[in-house]
Protein backbone atom coordinates (compact mmCIF):
# COMPACT_ATOMS: atom_id res chain seq x y z
CA UNK A 1 0.00 0.00 0.00
CA UNK A 2 1.30 3.47 -0.90
CA UNK A 3 1.48 6.05 1.86
CA UNK A 4 1.62 9.82 1.50
CA UNK A 5 3.19 11.74 4.37
CA UNK A 6 3.12 15.48 3.94
CA UNK A 7 3.19 18.68 5.90
CA UNK A 8 1.19 21.68 4.71
CA UNK A 9 1.75 25.37 5.48
CA UNK A 10 0.33 28.76 4.66
CA UNK A 11 2.73 31.04 2.80
CA UNK A 12 3.74 34.32 4.45
CA UNK A 13 5.30 36.17 1.48
CA UNK A 14 6.33 35.87 -2.19
CA UNK A 15 10.03 35.09 -1.62
CA UNK A 16 9.42 31.52 -2.91
CA UNK A 17 8.59 32.88 -6.39
CA UNK A 18 12.23 33.60 -7.31
CA UNK A 19 13.20 30.96 -9.85
CA UNK A 20 9.97 28.98 -9.38
CA UNK A 21 8.35 27.45 -12.46
CA UNK A 22 4.69 26.51 -12.42
CA UNK A 23 2.43 23.96 -14.05
CA UNK A 24 -1.30 24.44 -14.52
CA UNK A 25 -3.46 21.87 -12.72
CA UNK A 26 -7.14 21.02 -13.09
CA UNK A 27 -8.60 18.35 -10.89
CA UNK A 28 -11.95 17.03 -9.78
CA UNK A 29 -13.34 14.30 -7.60
CA UNK A 30 -15.27 11.22 -8.70
CA UNK A 31 -15.80 10.43 -5.01
CA UNK A 32 -15.17 12.96 -2.25
CA UNK A 33 -15.87 11.59 1.23
CA UNK A 34 -14.12 12.41 4.52
CA UNK A 35 -12.83 8.82 4.72
CA UNK A 36 -11.62 8.50 1.12
CA UNK A 37 -11.53 10.24 -2.25
CA UNK A 38 -10.97 9.42 -5.91
CA UNK A 39 -9.43 12.27 -7.88
CA UNK A 40 -8.79 12.89 -11.58
CA UNK A 41 -6.01 15.39 -12.30
CA UNK A 42 -4.56 17.07 -15.36
CA UNK A 43 -1.10 18.47 -14.65
CA UNK A 44 0.28 20.04 -17.80
CA UNK A 45 0.05 17.20 -20.34
CA UNK A 46 -0.02 14.38 -17.74
CA UNK A 47 -3.25 12.81 -16.45
CA UNK A 48 -3.58 10.78 -13.26
CA UNK A 49 -6.21 8.99 -11.24
CA UNK A 50 -5.56 9.04 -7.49
CA UNK A 51 -7.27 7.17 -4.66
CA UNK A 52 -6.63 8.50 -1.14
CA UNK A 53 -7.68 7.17 2.23
CA UNK A 54 -8.58 9.20 5.29
CA UNK A 55 -5.84 10.94 7.22
CA UNK A 56 -4.00 9.35 10.09
CA UNK A 57 -2.37 12.54 11.36
CA UNK A 58 -0.18 13.72 8.47
CA UNK A 59 -0.14 10.30 6.73
CA UNK A 60 -2.70 8.57 4.54
CA UNK A 61 -2.96 5.75 2.05
CA UNK A 62 -2.47 6.89 -1.53
CA UNK A 63 -2.56 5.07 -4.87
CA UNK A 64 -1.83 6.99 -8.08
CA UNK A 65 -1.98 5.86 -11.69
CA UNK A 66 -1.28 7.60 -14.97
CA UNK A 67 -4.26 7.44 -17.32
CA UNK A 68 -4.86 8.61 -20.91
CA UNK A 69 -5.18 12.40 -21.09
CA UNK A 70 -8.41 12.31 -23.09
CA UNK A 71 -10.01 9.90 -20.58
CA UNK A 72 -9.13 12.28 -17.74
CA UNK A 73 -10.51 15.27 -19.64
CA UNK A 74 -13.81 13.48 -20.23
CA UNK A 75 -14.01 12.35 -16.60
CA UNK A 76 -13.47 15.95 -15.45
CA UNK A 77 -16.16 17.24 -17.81
CA UNK A 78 -18.79 14.58 -17.10
CA UNK A 79 -18.32 12.73 -13.82
CA UNK A 80 -16.89 14.93 -11.09
CA UNK A 81 -18.76 16.06 -7.99
CA UNK A 82 -18.40 19.65 -6.82
CA UNK A 83 -16.45 22.40 -8.54
CA UNK A 84 -13.09 21.68 -10.14
CA UNK A 85 -9.91 22.72 -8.36
CA UNK A 86 -7.78 24.96 -10.57
CA UNK A 87 -4.31 26.03 -9.52
CA UNK A 88 -0.74 26.59 -10.58
CA UNK A 89 1.72 24.33 -8.78
CA UNK A 90 5.27 25.56 -8.35
CA UNK A 91 8.19 23.38 -7.26
CA UNK A 92 10.93 24.91 -5.12
CA UNK A 93 13.90 23.09 -3.63
CA UNK A 94 14.97 23.98 -0.10
CA UNK A 95 17.47 22.12 2.10
CA UNK A 96 17.15 18.79 0.31
CA UNK A 97 13.34 18.79 0.02
CA UNK A 98 11.14 19.73 -2.90
CA UNK A 99 8.34 22.05 -1.80
CA UNK A 100 5.15 22.30 -3.86
CA UNK A 101 3.43 25.67 -3.66
CA UNK A 102 -0.15 25.74 -4.89
CA UNK A 103 -1.53 29.10 -6.00
CA UNK A 104 -5.24 28.51 -6.33
CA UNK A 105 -7.46 30.04 -9.01
CA UNK A 106 -11.22 30.22 -9.58
CA UNK A 107 -13.37 29.66 -6.47
CA UNK A 108 -10.20 29.29 -4.38
CA UNK A 109 -8.33 32.36 -5.71
CA UNK A 110 -6.28 34.13 -3.06
CA UNK A 111 -5.20 30.96 -1.28
CA UNK A 112 -1.55 29.88 -1.48
CA UNK A 113 -0.44 26.73 0.33
CA UNK A 114 2.99 25.07 0.47
CA UNK A 115 3.46 21.38 1.14
CA UNK A 116 6.41 19.09 1.48
CA UNK A 117 6.35 15.29 1.28
CA UNK A 118 8.50 13.50 3.81
CA UNK A 119 9.64 9.90 4.22
CA UNK A 120 8.58 9.45 7.86
CA UNK A 121 6.11 11.13 10.20
CA UNK A 122 8.92 12.17 12.54
CA UNK A 123 11.28 13.44 9.81
CA UNK A 124 12.72 16.88 10.56
CA UNK A 125 12.24 19.51 7.85
CA UNK A 126 14.15 22.79 7.60
CA UNK A 127 11.40 25.34 7.02
CA UNK A 128 12.03 28.11 4.48
CA UNK A 129 11.60 31.71 5.71
CA UNK A 130 8.55 32.16 3.45
CA UNK A 131 6.60 29.39 5.21
CA UNK A 132 4.01 30.49 7.76
CA UNK A 133 1.50 28.69 9.94
CA UNK A 134 1.34 24.90 9.68
CA UNK A 135 -2.09 23.60 8.59
CA UNK A 136 -1.20 19.93 8.02
CA UNK A 137 -4.10 18.67 10.11
CA UNK A 138 -6.57 21.45 9.32
CA UNK A 139 -8.90 19.72 6.87
CA UNK A 140 -10.34 22.82 5.25
CA UNK A 141 -6.99 23.30 3.44
CA UNK A 142 -7.13 19.88 1.75
CA UNK A 143 -7.94 19.99 -1.96
CA UNK A 144 -10.87 17.63 -1.44
CA UNK A 145 -12.30 20.04 1.15
CA UNK A 146 -11.70 23.04 -1.12
CA UNK A 147 -13.82 21.28 -3.73
CA UNK A 148 -16.70 21.03 -1.24
CA UNK A 149 -16.18 24.36 0.55
CA UNK A 150 -14.14 26.79 -1.62
CA UNK A 151 -11.95 29.51 -0.14
CA UNK A 152 -14.24 32.19 -1.62
CA UNK A 153 -16.93 31.07 0.86
CA UNK A 154 -14.72 31.14 3.97
CA UNK A 155 -15.32 33.59 6.79
CA UNK A 156 -12.65 36.13 7.77
CA UNK A 157 -11.83 33.97 10.80
CA UNK A 158 -11.27 30.92 8.58
CA UNK A 159 -9.12 32.97 6.17
CA UNK A 160 -6.96 34.24 9.03
CA UNK A 161 -5.94 30.66 9.78
CA UNK A 162 -7.64 30.57 13.16
CA UNK A 163 -8.00 27.09 14.71
CA UNK A 164 -11.15 25.17 13.95
CA UNK A 165 -11.99 22.75 11.24
CA UNK A 166 -15.51 23.13 9.98
CA UNK A 167 -14.81 21.44 6.65
CA UNK A 168 -14.41 17.68 6.62
CA UNK A 169 -11.15 16.32 5.31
Amino acid sequence: MGTEIERKFLVRNDAWREGAQGTAYRQGYLCNEPTHSVRVRLAGDIARLTVKGGNQGIARAEFEYEIPFEDARQLLENFTVGPLIEKVRYRVEHSGHVWEIDEFLGDNAGLIVAEVEIAAVNETVDLPAWVGQEVSETGRYFNASLSRYPYSQWSEEERSGEPGDEAAR
